[in-house]
């Protein structure tokens, strides 16, 4: 399996480096795993078609992902190979997917920097096995705005609200829960506005998992 992390200048990355390799030491397989990390300026689409790669991860990083100056080669993968490689987006990676397919992204009312929340999921794709009120880490300044979320893509989580908990992820986004995750309809893209790398998101390995290794 060979794995991609688009560095965005961030100092996480590293910890998603650590999680993905260790995830993918325990495959009972006789094929060889490598995670390459490569920053967002120092590849070209063309690079990164020629990887022949299995999964593609974007990860965090300052700045907005409208700016190619902090989201570098990110949109023409996100567009490009989302349709077919399976692609996680975390934190500006998410929001980077929201705005290829045409959401807004805007400044959040409370800037959430080392900050813990749970979220309520939708319990597939990366959230499989995992369970509600899931507590996760924050940081960031920035989040999808959810009236602006294109047909395309469908909210996999919110922060959790005992006083909306019966709405639709769409309804809840709607009256001030802001969007924890999303995924395409069609593309296997996911993306997580929270920090799976960070040691205070519950189950994270599971969700990384989840992402690597299902089909």
């Amino acid at each position: 399996m060979n794995v991609l992390i688009i560095d965005n200048y961030d100092s996480f990355t590293f910890n998603l480096y650590q999680y993905v390799g260790e995830i993918l030491q325990t495959l009972d397989s006789d094929e060889e795993a490598s995670v390459i990390v490569k920053r967002n300026n120092e590849i070209t689409l063309a690079d990164v078609e020629a990887m022949n790669l299995d999964r593609i991860i974007i990860s965090p990083g300052p700045g907005s992902p409208d700016d190619p100056a902090y989201f570098g080669i990110c949109s023409e993968v996100i567009e490009t190979l989302g349709k077919t490689v399976p692609l996680l987006g975390v934190c500006l990676g998410m929001q980077g997917i929201a705005h290829v397919f045409g959401g807004d992204v805007v400044r959040a009312s409370v800037p959430m920097h080392g900050k813990v929340s749970s979220i309520r999921h939708d319990n597939s794709g990366i959230y499989q096995g995992l369970p509600q009120e899931l507590e996760i880490m924050r940081y960031h300044s920035l989040m999808v705005k959810a009236d602006t979320i294109p047909s395309c893509l469908t909210i996999t989580s919110v922060v959790a609200n005992d006083s909306r908990a019966e709405l639709s992820f769409a309804e809840s986004a709607l009256t001030g829960d802001e969007i924890m995750g999303l995924a395409h309809k069609e593309y296997p893209i996911q993306g997580v506005q929270f920090h799976p790398e960070s040691f205070a998101t519950e189950g994270a390995k599971r969700l990384l998992s989840n992402f690597l290794l299902q089909v």
